[in-house]
């Protein structure tokens, strides 16, 4: 069967992670959501997705295909029920569909038309942005029994100090001394080839993705993924880290997400509790306000190639768009629009030349092109978000 992740009314909820990519490819627990969804199925997957992202992230169709809601993270009953869909077919929990059967030749999907199986088990949806660090914890869990299922640890070496050594599984390669793993309040997952540097302290539920590394004498709180080829050091709590981040210095990141190839200057800080204990609220750029997150504790949220100076602060509840750069004494406000520059004196424009150059420089460090396909994605993201900018 022929298996297509789409990225459903979520998208714009998503931003701005998803300016970048699907939705698919959100990391969310261990694994992206895509990796999640190909592991139960046991099939490649390929992506509907906006048009400007299609180059990068193709969709292929063939005689038959599934169509599955991206939003919708995999378990072992929902992913049964999926593969054995059929045809005039659709799976939906309540109003959402999950996913449905469709033939090369249909000329429009009906769901009036089709026999609708309703889908009555829990499974975690990603709506918003800070769904990601919020469902994070259950994500880890989930993700820590699938893939460790009748499956081996390496040995834990003899110099780190555990608590529920039974809920730690290292990977081939991984590296770790003198640290301290604390388990009992969730699963301890270390990616292959990662490394946990001497004197760092850790509380599950914790992933550190393949290639990742924990810098020298960190704290680090429960539920925080680091994805494939990241950096963390310092305090870090319930945050996510996409791929190839670096926030390898002292300072606190505390319930936030990070795109890719971000870098946190030392010693930058982000408040996640308001001062009066407020329930906190987002930048949307749906509505182009500030939405209720129905939560009192978020920080940061920042976009693919968004990078801050040292000393930073960022108040509680930050968006940043993607390429921006920020700097400079005092808090800069509470949204950033991509491709800025500048801090809270203010901001001008970040050029698409300059911007591209730095890409390019960060990229190369990891062995990986900043080819024609990225520059044309955030070129279009440019001119997308050039309304927010004011120079």
């Amino acid at each position: 069967m022929n298996y297509i992740l789409f990225d459903g009314p979520v998208r714009n909820a998503l931003l701005p992670f998803t300016f970048t990519r699907p939705v698919a490819d959100i990391l969310i627990g261990i694994m992206t959501i895509r990796q999640k969804w190909e592991m139960h199925l046991g099939s490649t997957t390929t992506t509907i997705t906006e048009e400007y992202l299609s180059e990068k992230y193709p969709m292929v169709e063939l005689e038959e295909n599934v169509m599955i809601n991206a939003s919708f993270l995999p378990n072992y009953d929902l992913a049964e029920l999926v593969s054995d869909l059929k045809i005039n077919q659709a799976i939906f929990k309540g109003e959402d569909v999950i996913a449905f059967f469709t033939s090369e030749n249909q000329e429009e999907v009906d769901f009036d038309t089709y026999e609708i199986i309703q889908y009555s088990g829990n499974c975690i949806t990603v709506e918003n942005t800070w769904d990601i660090f919020s469902k994070n914890d259950a994500a880890i869990r989930e993700d820590f029994n699938f893939l460790t299922e009748d499956r081996k640890s390496q040995p834990i070496p003899k110099s780190v100090n555990t608590i529920a050594p039974e809920n730690i599984f290292i990977e081939e390669g991984a590296k770790l001394e003198f640290v301290t793993l604390n388990a009992s309040t969730g699963p301890i997952y270390i990616g292959k080839n990662a490394e946990i540097m001497e004197g760092s302290v850790i509380r599950g539920p914790f992933a550190l993705c393949e290639n990742a590394q924990v810098k020298m004498n960190a704290k680090v709180y429960g539920a925080t993924t680091v994805g494939v080829g990241s950096r963390i050091g310092g305090e870090v709590k319930n945050s996510v880290l996409f791929a190839n981040s670096n926030k390898g210095h002292d300072g606190f990141l505390g319930d936030s997400v990070l795109g890719e190839w971000c870098n946190i200057g030392a010693d930058t800080n982000n408040s996640n509790l308001k001062n009066n204990y407020e329930e906190v609220k987002l930048w949307s750029y749906e509505t182009e306000g500030f939405a209720k997150t129905g939560l009192q504790f978020c920080g940061l949220m920042m976009g693919d190639h968004s990078k801050c100076g040292i000393n930073t602060m960022f108040n509680t509840g930050t968006v940043i768009g993607v390429s921006a750069n920020i700097f400079g004494s005092g808090f800069p406000r509470n949204f950033v629009p991509s491709f800025s520059w500048g801090g809270a004196a203010g901001f001008t424009t970040y050029v698409t030349k300059k911007a591209f150059e730095t890409a390019r420089l960060v990229m190369g460090r990891r062995n990986i092109d900043f080819d024609e396909k990225e520059a044309a994605i955030l070129e279009h993201i440019f001119e997308e978000t050039k309304k927010w900018r004011k120079d």
